[in-house]
């Protein structure tokens, strides 16, 4: 069962209403604008994302629905809009790169937004905390090596945050949980080689060239070896996505 199949699962009969993709990108948007709608509306902080969704979703758009560019830290964004379903998809770990700190805040910020439901999709942390097995890592070396390039890029990594934490901050910020369900992941090839890539596209802006060559190189030692891993293991298992299903307390 896919993240956005359980949403549905959990959705049921509900009519979705006014849908709010509150950080909208290709998988989301392809699942939603899929669906049967009053309205529909993404954000996202980022031109490159808007062009992205905006290419793959094409003919879907109607004429009441809307792509809105903004940062959920402007107080005017989306302001007295109540939307009946909003869909949070790995949003509290994305909007780090456009808002440092703001996780808790977003929250609290999507409260009065929200008429029915509020789906957070989100990934537990991977980058940091134990790793017992060579799967995890993997994992969890190919995931900090991103983040250091990165940040010497002079970007800012995602910042993910466990269910638990999720939870609480939902509960502090006046919602009611109603469903909360982990799936453990398996990372593939393809999740491999997207990661390591990105990193290779960053090391341009690296200002130390010779340092960049010897990431190039690194990078490659780290691919061949997590391909290997992948294909015994038949993937990396290690960690897990999340979904919670909440309402706003009234």
């Amino acid at each position: 069962m896919s993240l956005f199949d359980h949403v549905e699962m959990l959705q049921g009969d509900r009519p979705w209403g006014r849908f709010l993709d509150a950080g909208t990108g290709v998988n989301s948007s392809l699942w939603s604008t899929g669906l049967t709608t009053e309205s529909w509306t993404g954000v996202t902080a980022a031109p490159g994302h808007a062009d992205q969704v905006r290419k793959v979703v094409g003919s879907r758009f109607r004429p009441q629905d809307r792509l809105v560019l903004g940062n959920w830290t402007d107080p005017n964004l989306l302001q007295g809009e109540v939307h009946d379903t909003v869909v949070a998809d790995y949003l509290i770990g994305a909007v780090e790169g456009f808002a440092p700190y703001f996780q808790q805040s977003l929250l609290r910020r999507l409260r009065p937004m929200t008429g029915r439901r509020l789906y957070v999709i989100g990934l537990d942390p991977y980058v940091v905390g134990p790793a017992e097995t060579d799967e995890a890592r993997m994992v969890r070396r190919i995931g900090r090596f991103r983040d250091a390039v990165l940040m010497l890029a002079d970007e800012t990594p995602y910042r993910e945050y466990p269910a638990e934490w999720a939870l609480n901050a939902l509960a502090g910020g006046g919602f009611k949980i109603l469903s909360a369900r982990r799936f453990p992941n398996r990372y593939k090839a393809k999740w491999v080689n997207g990661q390591l890539d990105m990193t290779l596209r960053r090391l341009p802006h690296l200002a130390e060239q010779t340092l960049a060559q010897n990431f190039r190189e690194t990078a490659e030692v780290i691919r061949k070896q997590a391909l290997e891993l992948c294909e015994a293991r038949r993937g990396l298992r290690h960690g897990a996505d999340y979904v919670i299903a909440c309402e706003p307390v009234t």
